[in-house]
Formats: structure tokens, C-alpha cells, sequence
């Protein structure tokens, strides 16, 4: 299944693109939105995603530091932007420093939304097939190790699964997974 990520800090911008690629794709792939970029990146180290689209202005983060981060730990993931800007300087950095692939326009003709992200997903698909074709044959060229094999293919299921950090006496330190539970109150007595 495809995976889509969706960040802007306005939620009805969310909630109407997640509309649009519902009614486009159906179940054929799965969305997950974030108004907030941080929690965003959060998820990028959790689940490999096709497409990540960002919105440019958001409060404490731009969508090219956010396209920045998304390529470091998912460089095969393709990238987008959705703004309201037009200046071409930012447009300019958005493509050179975090190759997007394409640069949208707010407010957007619905079905062009669409158009570009089945290219975005297309993309992805082509991408994919190249690099297990690569792949494949530096394995049986003797240029890639089976263990760099296996390593490569859980990378692209599960992101950083195959970063391990130590510690200064050799113990392999777990990444700070502990998350604040919150428990509902129990209703009080009459």
C-alpha cells in the first residue's frame, strides 16, 4: 500500500486533501496528516512514506527544514511543497536544496492536486523499481554483500532500523520511546 504524509499547520487544509485523495484513491493507500511539523518528523523515523508533502510557512519551522529533515532519514521519499508564496528565491532553495518534485500553488485546481500527486506516487513506484534492479545486480556482481541486501530492504520497510547507537561501554542505547500516557478520569460519584 502507499503511504502519503501530509503537513500544514491549518487543519482545514488537511482535512480537504485528505478528502480529495480519499475520494481519488479509495483504500489504495494510506494518509496520515500533522498540523504540527514536529510530531511530523517524529513519524518519518517510525514508517517509510512514498510521498511527504509540506506546507512552506508554519509556525517554528519551514516546510524546506521539514523536506530537509524527511530527506535525511528517507531520501527516497518524494518530496513536495503547498504554499501560498510565489517568490521565486524560496522556490528556487526548495528545489536545489531538498529536490522537490514539485512545487504547489494555494489555493489549487482540485483535479491538478491530484494530477501531480499520482505523479509523485508514479515517481516513487519508478524509483523503487530502479533501485531493486541496482540492487540486484550488484548482488549478483558480488558488489553488494547479502547482509547489505537484507539491511537496504528492512531500512525501506522500517526507517533507522538499522541505526544502532552505543553507548561508552558497549551497550546499544534505546531511543526514548517513553510517551506520556494520559489516563481518563473516572467518572465521580453522585
Amino acid at each position: 500500500m502507499k503511504r502519503i504524509l501530509l503537513i500544514d499547520d491549518e487543519p482545514h487544509v488537511l482535512s480537504a486533501i485528505k478528502r480529495l485523495l480519499r475520494a481519488s484513491f479509495g483504500t489504495r493507500i494510506a494518509v496520515e496528516v500533522f498540523s504540527q511539523p514536529e510530531l511530523a518528523l517524529r513519524r518519518v523515523h517510525e514508517a517509510a512514506f512514498d510521498v511527504v508533502m509540506s506546507d512552506y510557512r508554519m509556525p517554528g519551522m519551514s516546510g524546506i527544514e521539514v523536506l530537509r529533515h524527511v530527506r535525511q532519514v528517507q531520501p527516497h521519499a518524494v518530496r513536495m511543497i503547498l504554499s501560498a508564496t510565489s517568490d521565486f528565491a524560496i522556490i528556487q532553495q526548495a528545489i536545489n536544496e531538498v529536490e522537490v518534485y514539485r512545487f504547489l500553488a494555494k489555493p489549487w485546481n482540485d483535479d491538478d492536486l491530484m494530477h501531480q500527486i499520482q505523479g509523485a506516487l508514479a515517481r516513487a513506484d519508478e524509483a523503487s523499481a530502479e533501485r531493486k534492479l541496482a540492487d540486484a545486480m550488484r548482488l549478483h556482481q558480488g558488489d553488494l554483500s547479502a547482509a547489505d541486501h537484507e539491511a537496504r530492504r528492512l531500512e525501506a520497510l522500517e526507517p533507522g532500523i538499522t541505526k544502532v547507537e552505543w553507548g561508552p561501554h558497549g551497550e546499544v542505547l534505546m531511543p526514548d520511546l517513553i510517551e506520556t500516557i494520559v489516563m481518563p478520569t473516572p467518572p465521580e460519584d453522585p
